[in-house]
């Protein structure tokens, strides 16, 4: 299993985290914020990396607020970086997820089954069969 602790991770907000369909703020896609909450227990730093500006910036931020994420920078590097028009708006991060990927945005569930590939020698076959009572998302993200 990939060890996240501070791994940032940038995160796009339309198309991925929601629907696109700016400059509204569009459907919440499927898992999404599950998985960056599971993501986020993991210790990964995330960054909302997204062309919003603004009152449609801050609406996103408010928007995932309110779903239980709150990123450790929006749109920087970190927290209290500023920009000027000498620095490039390119994030430092070691993990992108951006529906503009080759191939599009491949859903949240196989996001996650990216960083954290099914290991077969940790008997999570045993571990899924004795669940089975529980629901999908229950035994997806334990």
């Amino acid at each position: 299993m990939m060890d996240l602790k501070n791994v940032k991770i940038a995160v796009d907000f339309d198309g991925t985290i929601v629907e696109h369909t700016y400059p509204e703020i569009g459907k919440e896609m499927l898992f999404a914020f599950m998985t960056l909450k599971e993501i986020e227990k993991k210790g990964a730093l995330l960054i909302l990396w997204t062309f919003r500006a603004g009152k449609e910036l801050d609406a996103a931020v408010e928007y995932c607020r309110q779903n239980g994420i709150e990123f450790y920078a929006v749109n920087r590097n970190y927290p209290e970086e500023v920009f000027d028009d000498t620095m490039s708006r390119k994030i430092n991060a070691d993990i992108f997820i951006d529906d503009r990927n080759v191939g599009g945005f491949p859903g949240w569930g196989e996001i996650w089954h990216m960083l954290f590939p099914y290991d077969p020698d940790k008997k999570e076959v045993d571990k899924i069969r004795a669940s089975s009572k529980g629901s999908i998302l229950k035994r997806l993200f334990s």
